[in-house]
């Protein structure tokens, strides 16, 4: 890539990714946090691959009743150093971001990636 964003225009890339959500599903994404990351950490990358994102917690069908009390926040990683070496250009990274952001987010919400694939957000 020729010219990466800077953390605040990445950061301004997601944001605008999460502003693409319908208002009834950002509701629900209740103890969640977003976490910007240059790099996955050893323990979070998986062998032979570049982590793009990750999702950290218990998805939301699995919680039961008493979840929120005490817990710590979920997590969703966007990594920007894999995601703007994926990318040819700053269009295709914005791109990559949303669709990072939103394959997180189906995590969350307790869908693999399969399905994440057939939805195009993966």
């Amino acid at each position: 890539m020729t010219q990466p964003l800077t953390r605040e225009e990445f950061e301004d890339a997601v944001a605008d990714a999460l502003d693409e959500i319908p208002q009834d599903l950002l509701d629900r994404l209740e103890n969640v946090v977003f976490l910007i990351e240059d790099e996955p950490t050893p323990e979070q990358k998986p062998e032979h691959a570049d982590l793009l994102g990750l999702y950290v917690g218990v998805p939301l069908p699995a919680r039961m009743d008493s979840y929120l009390y005490g817990s710590m926040p979920d997590r969703i990683y966007l990594f920007q150093g894999p995601l703007t070496r994926h990318s040819r250009d700053r269009d295709e990274l914005v791109e990559q971001i949303r669709v990072t952001t939103l394959h997180e987010i189906g995590h969350f919400f307790g869908i693999d990636d399969d399905r994440l694939h057939e939805l195009g957000w993966g």
